[in-house]
This record gives structure tokens, C-alpha cells and sequence, in this order.
């Protein structure tokens, strides 16, 4: 059996919703930022040929950032430019392609929106001019239409509309693999089972041999969790075949060795799913395994605090249906 989701259109109307309300229902908030203002202090870093990233800000989304938390990018190919990740607003997305155009004028032709999260996909407002190919996983159109216009409320609440942008959905699906050819460089991606979210896509990059796994993998910030903990577990091993050494994660340093990381990564959700059916198997309410369940990861995660409570309630749900 499965648990029952909680539609997030529910909370659609409550402009009194704390944090706390929206993580215990299973709703991921993780990602709206409190006001907003664009991040001009940012840099691009060329991890790699023709491959360029920012790196996000290890901290929750505040006024101060417009929601430029999340590690975004492009590459580019002889016939032109494929975004990585967007960003988390309008405005991120906008900066985004102030970068790109300083240094190429090869057309914007490929975007990729790798997972429902508003981080992840806000900012692809900002390239709906290029008419690019909007690429997503094939489950992302769903998660859109139940979140997405909770998502952009909530961010012109606290950013206003003119920085927040439109809910952008992917004009190219992808079900399993796919392949984008962008002249000399070939991306590679795959649509994952329920892990971080139901919407998760990854990306291999032939010209600099580096995997983009989005949020499959964090790095020092603690992972949220938003779709399925044994799926995640399972989907690291098919991240782990991919034969890649170098990854650019979701959050964290705009490039990483692979293997470390992704060892960091299923020491945490380890801990989280044994720990959870440790407290299912006690009868330890949910309301005392939130408090409980992996505390000895603290001092690994930044923002652990703000976020473990709310992994535990979801792995909770999960597991003990098992």
C-alpha cells in the first residue's frame, strides 16, 4: 500500500500557512523565498569546456536572494545553449541570462526543468522569449499543474508578480532516456523513479564527461525530502552506473567527485529510513520521531534543523505502509 497524498492546492487559500502547518501535511516549501530581491552578487565558474555554474546559496531562500538558492548553469555547443537549471524566479532567471548572453551570442535552445521544486524551474520565465525546447520529466507536467499556481501565489505574495514569472512547462517529455545534440556535445538524460520528487531528471554532459543529477544529489545542505526515501536509495545506484566521476550537484560546491559524495548523501537517508522504522516499530508518534530520527547527522547538514523534521514526516508516511 501506499499513503494517501495531500494535495497541495489545499493550502492554496491559507495566507496564514506557517512552515511547520505546510512540512506536516507533506507539502515542500523548501524552496519559496520570504521577500525577494535579486542576487547581483553572484559569479559563473567554467567547471568544465563551455560548461558554467553558480553556485547557490547554502541557506533557506530569503528577500536577499530571490529564491538563488539552487546550483544553475548552461553549456555550450556549437549550434547553441542549453540551460541546465533556470533558477528559482523570474529575476534568477533573468540574471541567468544576462550571464549567458555576455559570453555567447549562440542562441538559448534548450532549457532543462529537472524537478517540480520552484528553485529548480521558476526561472524559466526569463527564457520564454528564446523559445527554446523546454525539456522535463515526464511526470513533471503533473507535478506542475498541482503545484505550480500554488508555487508562482505564494511567490508573488512575498517577491511581487513582475519577479516572479509564469508556471513554464516542458514542451519535451521525457519518459526514460533521451538524447539532445547540440553539435559537439551530446546530452544524455534520464527520467527517475520517485526519489527526491516524482519529477527528477538527470543529465550527462559528453563534452566534459560531468553528470548533472539536480537535486538527486546535495552536497553539505541537507537533502528534502519530496517524493520517495527508498526510491532515492535506489535511484543513487543508477546515478552510481553512470560512469561519471564528476557531478554538479543541486546544492552545494558547483562541482564534486561523484563517489564521496553520493557516499555522504546515502549515509543521511540511511540513517533517516532506519531510524524511521526503528521509531515505526517502537510506536514512537510521529509528532517525537521528528525530534529523534537521524539526530546524529546535525552537525553533517547545514540547515538540518529546518529540514530533518519534515524528512522524517514524509519517510514516516512511507514506511509505514510498508
Amino acid at each position: 500500500m501506499t499513503a494517501p497524498a495531500v494535495h497541495p492546492r489545499t493550502f492554496a487559500a491559507g495566507a496564514g500557512l506557517t512552515r511547520r502547518h505546510a512540512l506536516f501535511a507533506g507539502l515542500c516549501l523548501c524552496c519559496l523565498p520570504t521577500l525577494g530581491r535579486a542576487a547581483e552578487s553572484f559569479t559563473m565558474e567554467e567547471v568544465g569546456p563551455g560548461v558554467f555554474v553558480r553556485k547557490g546559496l547554502i541557506a533557506d531562500a530569503t528577500s536577499d536572494n530571490a529564491d538563488a538558492i539552487a546550483n544553475i548553469g548552461f553549456l555550450v555547443g556549437k549550434s547553441g545553449v542549453l540551460v541546465t537549471e533556470s533558477g528559482g524566479s523570474l529575476a534568477d532567471g533573468q540574471w541567468l541570462r544576462a550571464e549567458i548572453v555576455k559570453r555567447t551570442q549562440k542562441p538559448i535552445t534548450h532549457v532543462v526543468l529537472t524537478h517540480v521544486h520552484p528553485d529548480h524551474v521558476f526561472g524559466a520565465g526569463a527564457f520564454v522569449q528564446d523559445k527554446p525546447v523546454f525539456i522535463g520529466h515526464a511526470k513533471l507536467t503533473e507535478a506542475l499543474s498541482a503545484r505550480g499556481e500554488f508555487y508562482r501565489k505564494r511567490l508573488i505574495d512575498l517577491l511581487g508578480e513582475d519577479r516572479t514569472g509564469p508556471v513554464v512547462y516542458p514542451t519535451m517529455s521525457v519518459a526514460e532516456t533521451a538524447e539532445i545534440d547540440l553539435g559537439d556535445r551530446r546530452l544524455t538524460f534520464t527520467a527517475h523513479g520517485p526519489a527526491h520528487t516524482t519529477s527528477d531528471l538527470s543529465m550527462i554532459d559528453s563534452g566534459s564527461g560531468l553528470l548533472f543529477p539536480a537535486d538527486l544529489l546535495f552536497v553539505n545542505r541537507i537533502p528534502s525530502l519530496d517524493g520517495s526515501l527508498k526510491g532515492w536509495l535506489s535511484e543513487i545506484e543508477r546515478l552510481k552506473a553512470m560512469g561519471a566521476s564528476r557531478a554538479v550537484p543541486g546544492h552545494g560546491p558547483v562541482a564534486v567527485d561523484l563517489a564521496p559524495a553520493l557516499s555522504d548523501l546515502t549515509g543521511y537517508l540511511t540513517a533517516l529510513r532506519d531510524g524511521t522504522r526503528a521509531a515505526i516499530a517502537k510506536d514512537v508518534p510521529i509528532e517525537k520521531a521528528v525530534t529523534r530520527v537521524a539526530a546524529d547527522q546535525r552537525d553533517k547538514w547545514a540547515l538540518f534543523e529546518t529540514y530533518n523534521g519534515r524528512n522524517v514526516t514524509v519517510a514516516y508516511q512511507e514506511l509505514e505502509w510498508e
